[in-house]
């Protein structure tokens, strides 16, 4: 952080999962499919499932909610709403501008960003730069997903791997030595048709073709998906670190984004941390996109695995194709 600057640090977390559970099991009576075939590939037990009553910003305010209590704030203090999203309530307005009113906040500002899966982190480090230039002093920061609603539950290949659920982050100025100590952002463009929802937008708006063609669900090339997370993953994270001036020894805990357990286990080698101290929760949650980081870091949070003066290491990959990492002091 350079000089003059303030530092931005975590001062509350909150999450929030739908009730509904589905299981690899009732995923077997859905599509051809085995639990021992998901579990071996991607490391998913279960994941949770958005009621039809609930949209994102549904997920986004309790989870919101329970981030300003833990902060200890009213919504009231709150200066910007930042939601990461790939499943906004409505293309517009933004979901963060209902987010807003659910809570209350009257004072805030409020926009949605779309990084994919790396959402969060990168919505991190653009409300982390409002507090830097003291632009505001109580920022908001949600990753929220109904990815549910954009999966088609005829394909085995991607039906298996995504849930719902939403974590958030209040960000408050915080002591040079602490907070959040770099960050690190990136995109290649030329791979973005590995990973879109192809119809919906400008390109190809709605239309009984698109939807005849199924256009409105997740498309994905799982192949080349998987090569480039298991190596922009790993070099991210050591950027990053590189970037804190701290040495991959130094790491007390790292919290990939929970896309597949074989990419958390080769993230976690090439950064040269030994698996207990990484954080996984994919077995529970599945692939929450712009969700997954905050509820994991939130379960190390729960677990007591976030002790006072440790480093952190948040990593994510998504579609864009994007990448981000975050060094913390807690």
């Amino acid at each position: 952080m350079p000089e003059g600057c303030r530092c931005a640090g975590i001062a509350g977390l909150g999450i929030y999962v739908p009730e509904r559970v589905l299981t690899n099991q009732d995923l077997e009576k859905m599509v051809d499919t085995s639990d021992a075939w998901i579990r071996e590939r991607t490391g998913i037990r279960e994941r949770r499932i958005a009621a039809p009553e609930e949209a994102t910003s549904d997920l986004a305010a309790a989870a919101a909610r329970a981030a300003l209590a833990d902060a200890g704030i009213t919504a009231g203090e709150v200066d910007l709403i930042i939601v990461a999203t790939a499943t906004p309530d409505t293309l517009f307005p933004a979901t963060a501008c209902l987010v807003q009113e659910k809570l209350g906040a009257d004072r805030a500002g409020a926009f949605d960003l779309l990084a994919g899966c790396s959402g969060f982190i990168y919505a991190l480090a653009c409300g982390a730069q409002f507090i830097a230039g003291g632009a505001a002093d109580t920022v908001l920061v949600v990753g929220a997903e109904t990815l549910s609603r954009i999966v088609n539950w005829e394909d085995r290949n991607t039906c298996v791997l995504f849930g719902d659920g939403a974590g958030a982050a209040v960000l408050r100025p915080a002591p040079r030595e602490k907070g959040i100590l770099a960050t690190l952002l990136g995109s290649d463009g030329s791979g973005g048709t590995l990973l879109q929802l192809p119809a919906g937008g400008s390109r190809l708006p709605a239309s009984q073709r698109t939807v005849q063609e199924n256009l409105h669900y997740i498309q994905m090339n799982g192949r080349e998906i998987f090569k480039f997370a298991v190596r922009v993953m790993g070099d991210a994270a050591l950027e990053v670190v590189r970037k804190a001036g701290l040495s991959p020894e130094q790491i007390d805990l790292f919290i990939p984004h929970q896309a597949n357990i074989r990419i958390i286990d080769a993230a976690a080698r090439r950064l040269g941390v030994p698996m207990e101290k990484v954080v996984v929760n994919v077995d529970r949650y599945g692939n929450t996109s712009a969700a997954s980081v905050p509820l994991a870091l939130a379960d190390a949070r729960d677990a007591g695995r976030l002790c006072r003066g440790a480093n952190i290491v948040m990593v994510a990959f998504g579609a864009g194709l994007t990448w981000a990492a975050a060094a913390v002091r807690w």
